[in-house]
């Protein structure tokens, strides 16, 4: 239980901690940006489960695809979007980490 409550905490501290290092002047914009990349995750529903504990996300859900990395990063390029593209890739890398983390305790 201890691995799904840091995972989640994560994915709110680990944007407040780059918005507040990269874009201090910005900060809660930048991170009210970026947590809302979260919404990310509402391709979990059309799983069956919806939620399980021993799942890694990456490369099973459709907007955790890995040829989606290449989407967001190109979300880089585009002033206006580029808070959503580093959102969006930082949660697939906490998500890839928590993928590591899985096989990591089995």
């Amino acid at each position: 239980m201890l691995r799904p409550m840091i995972h989640m905490i994560l994915h709110f501290a680990a944007p407040a901690v780059l918005a507040r290092i990269a874009f201090s002047g910005t900060f809660a914009r930048a991170w009210l940006i970026m947590a809302s990349t979260m919404l990310v995750d509402l391709d979990h529903l059309i799983a069956d489960p919806i939620y399980d504990v021993g799942r890694c996300s990456m490369g099973f859900h459709p907007l955790h695809q890995y040829p989606m990395l290449g989407i967001y990063a190109l979300l880089l390029l585009v002033p206006k979007l580029r808070l959503i593209g580093i959102g969006l890739l930082l949660h697939m890398f906490l998500d890839a980490a928590d993928c590591f983390w899985l096989d990591w305790q089995s």
